[in-house]
């Protein structure tokens, strides 16, 4: 991977990761047209990215973190322990896929587009059932419950083309929970796996003696400008997520992924 690529690849990674339309499957699309074919390569690159979009979610909901943290150091029982609870139960499930079955992801990577291509319409499918399906009531709050429901749906979300952004917030809207709270509980609870993610790979460098050992090759230049470009991208994806949500116009996603899922799926059967 060159340099030119990883800032594609960064600008990608930053746009689609806010946006419900998978940014690992817009990776995995990108990744073959440049001739990327090593699962390991695009999982451990894409993590990398990830962590950038992470620090992205930082800058814009840092009021919120803010917030979260001050209430921890009250060391008493509020809004914000209970909100740090439900975001450590969300995370559960899809540390227990990290954990486990870490190398099946990579091999799943590794498949081409028609996967790509069948998650995206399925990503279709779970955005257009939270369009059409209205709750009778929205709910207060997140219950600890409704987290770790979201929390099944982001470890469903490893496979590359189902979008996470799209599932955890079309599983919270289903259930009956308010836009905004979902949106945020959303892009917050990303936080810990990415970063437990990348706490593996940063054990994986050590181990393997170098960065480009650890990551298929790509050369230290590449992945800083990847990252930078995630960054920058992601901050401006993530603000403009937050109020498409709230307005309910997740339908027009719904007609991307089935029209992006419909192209891999034929460019991976030619």
């Amino acid at each position: 991977m060159n340099e030119a690529e990883a800032i594609v690849l960064g600008l990608i990674q930053g746009l689609t990761e806010f946006l419900p339309v998978s940014s690992s499957g817009h990776l995995t699309i990108a990744g073959t047209l440049f001739g990327m074919n090593s699962g390991k390569e695009m999982l451990a690159f894409t993590t990398l990215l990830h962590v950038a979009t992470v620090f992205s979610t930082l800058v814009v909901l840092r009021s919120e973190i803010g917030e979260l943290i001050r209430g921890l150091f009250a060391f008493r029982r509020n809004d914000e322990t209970a909100m740090v609870g439900k975001l450590l139960l969300s995370a559960v499930p899809v540390g227990i896929v990290g954990l486990f079955f870490r190398d099946w992801v990579e091999a799943v990577f590794g498949e081409g587009l028609l996967v790509v291509g069948c998650m995206l319409l399925l990503t279709a499918l779970l955005l257009g059932l939270a369009s059409f399906i209205k709750p009778r009531m929205e709910k207060p709050e997140i219950s600890y419950r409704d987290a770790f429901v979201i929390g099944v749906a982001q470890a469903c979300a490893v496979m590359p083309g189902l979008s996470r952004s799209g599932t955890t917030i079309a599983t919270g809207l289903v259930l009956g929970n308010k836009r905004e709270a979902v949106a945020k509980f959303s892009f917050l609870m990303v936080l810990i796996p990415v970063l437990g993610e990348a706490l593996l790979d940063v054990v994986k460098i050590l181990k393997a003696g170098s960065t480009e050992a650890a990551f298929g090759g790509i050369s230290p230049a590449a992945m800083v400008l990847g990252f930078l470009a995630a960054f920058v991208t992601g901050v401006m994806a993530c603000r403009w997520m937050i109020g498409v949500v709230k307005r309910g116009r997740l339908i027009y996603f719904a007609i991307y992924c089935v029209i992006a899922g419909a192209v891999a799926i034929v460019y991976s059967l030619l």
